[in-house]
């Protein structure tokens, strides 16, 4: 019984990872936009520090970040 399992799980496991595997302009292209998302999450920090208010901030955040990440927060939510 324990080795159909543990066929099984090795399995998933490397179709999972063989579908996680990007080509390098696929790599390039998620790193590219993972610095856009940090550039626009940096602008967010500084529009705060501003003191303009988090309203503000937040469409600030929602413009810089369209089409990069999904959601309201760009990719990202924390807890206040």
């Amino acid at each position: 019984m324990k080795k159909p399992l543990l066929f099984l799980a090795t399995a998933v496991l490397l179709a999972t990872s063989a579908l996680a595997q990007h080509s390098d302009k696929e790599t390039k292209e998620d790193i590219a936009r993972h610095r856009a998302i940090a550039s626009a999450h940096e602008g967010a920090a500084r529009c705060l520090e501003a003191g303009k208010g988090e309203k503000v901030c937040v469409q600030e955040l929602q413009a810089a970040c369209k089409g990069l990440a999904l959601g309201k927060y760009c990719g990202m939510r924390h807890a206040h």
